[in-house]
């Protein structure tokens, strides 16, 4: 996973992040707030990632964190959700480790 390869992972998973949230969220009585506040930052990190900006892979696993626990939350306390909350995990958890790569593997090189 070098350079553009990674950057091509980490796209796909922010914006297979954004689609589960509009999904998810297609039928809220809040729906514009849940897209602003759920849909929208991985869009725009998946455009910062395509653009090369350099801090958008680190902000893309400092907000994966808070996707992960958001995740964990919404699927121990709504059970009827809980299909999402474990794809919205899943892939915070995926964006979490290919965002780290770079670092892990300099760390761990000898």
């Amino acid at each position: 996973m070098i350079g553009r390869g990674r950057d091509a992972l980490l796209i796909g998973l922010l914006l297979a992040l954004a689609a589960v949230y509009a999904a998810w969220f297609w039928q809220d009585k809040h729906w514009l707030a849940t897209q602003l506040v759920f849909t929208t930052p991985p869009l725009l990190l998946a455009l910062g990632v395509a653009c090369r900006r350099g801090n958008a892979p680190f902000w893309s696993g400092v907000l994966a964190l808070f996707w992960f626990s958001h995740g964990v939350m919404s699927a121990w306390s709504h059970p009827d959700t809980a299909a999402w909350a474990w794809a919205e995990l899943l892939l915070a958890l995926a964006v979490i480790g290919v965002a780290n790569a770079p670092g892990l593997r300099k760390r761990f090189k000898r």
